[in-house]
């Protein structure tokens, strides 16, 4: 009996916890109605505006600003830089995350720094940065110019600048997640005769492919997604050296709005593209964490 009475005070004791901490409903309602505004308002509304505005005069301006060869040229070179960039950022990333994660040494905490350092600099000045490395007046621009190496206003100079504002996603989603892994797993891999690359496909791989993965995407979205950098190296060379958010400014400038919107949809269809990419991956993720307790 005294045990009844003792389970039914803790039961109504944690049912006064509960709702004690539990917030009012008009609370909960006010915070979703509030968090739904901003997202309609500040998301939505401008990504429907680009649609809008871009098809406005009909499909065949649309498709037309499409196709047309600066267009094309743009979209190229947009997807060439990320297809250099992002394979060497995994390559940086992976091995930055492997040596903060496994092992010690001089610096580290100074690489850790570096590594965040292109989310404190301004894209603005990371251009500049290469323009006075080199650039024509810059350190390396006369021996560049002696040897007719082009790398500002040229692509090689995008490559770089669109390296150094990307290469910290990949290495700061396997940082913490290696981490939190440890290196029991390696280490009886290693002690049971694997190689390093052999530990490294069966056992590290497999471990941080989703991190990884996660990584890439929104590596490769800032990648396509990059204005400001670009905008110093590049030197605004139609159908040359204009990625695809350098040819929607210079449509825009030249009062061409159809087309700049036409084109600024494809960016929102690659940025929409990596969105649900991104969720594919959270809910892939979720549901492998939860499947050892069904």
């Amino acid at each position: 009996m005294a045990g009844a009475v003792g389970s039914s005070l803790v039961g109504a004791g944690a049912r006064r916890r509960s709702i004690a901490v539990e917030e009012p409903r008009w609370l909960r309602y006010v915070l979703t109605t509030v968090a739904l505004l901003f997202v309609l308002v500040f998301l939505i509304l401008p990504l429907g505006t680009v649609f809008y505005e871009g098809l406005k005069k009909g499909w065949d301006v649309y498709l037309a600003s499409l196709v047309e060869p600066d267009a094309l040229a743009a979209l190229k070179l947009t997807l060439l830089i990320a297809g250099l960039s992002v394979p060497l950022n995994i390559v940086f990333g992976v091995a930055a995350a492997w040596a903060i994660t496994k092992f010690q040494f001089r610096g580290k905490q100074l690489l850790i720094t570096l590594i965040d350092l292109p989310f404190s600099v301004s894209p603005i000045i990371a251009g500049l940065i290469f323009v006075l490395l080199f650039g024509a007046q810059g350190w390396f621009g006369p021996w560049l110019q002696a040897h007719d190496i082009k790398i500002i206003f040229a692509v090689p100079g995008i490559v770089l600048a669109t390296i150094f504002v990307t290469f910290p996603f990949v290495a700061r989603e396997l940082i913490p997640l290696m981490q939190a892994q440890g290196s029991e797993e390696e280490e009886a891999a290693i002690t049971l005769g694997a190689s390093g690359w052999a530990m490294f496909w069966r056992v590290t791989l497999p471990n941080i492919k989703w991190g990884l993965l996660y990584g890439v995407i929104l590596c490769n979205a800032r990648a396509m997604g990059e204005f400001g950098a670009v905008s110093v190296v590049s030197g605004h060379i139609r159908g040359m050296t204009n990625t695809l958010p350098l040819h929607v400014e210079i449509l825009y400038n030249e009062y061409q709005f159809a087309a700049s919107f036409a084109v600024a949809s494809i960016l929102s269809i690659l940025a929409l593209v990596t969105l649900i990419l991104k969720t594919l991956l959270e809910w892939r993720v979720q549901q492998q964490l939860t499947q050892p307790s069904n």
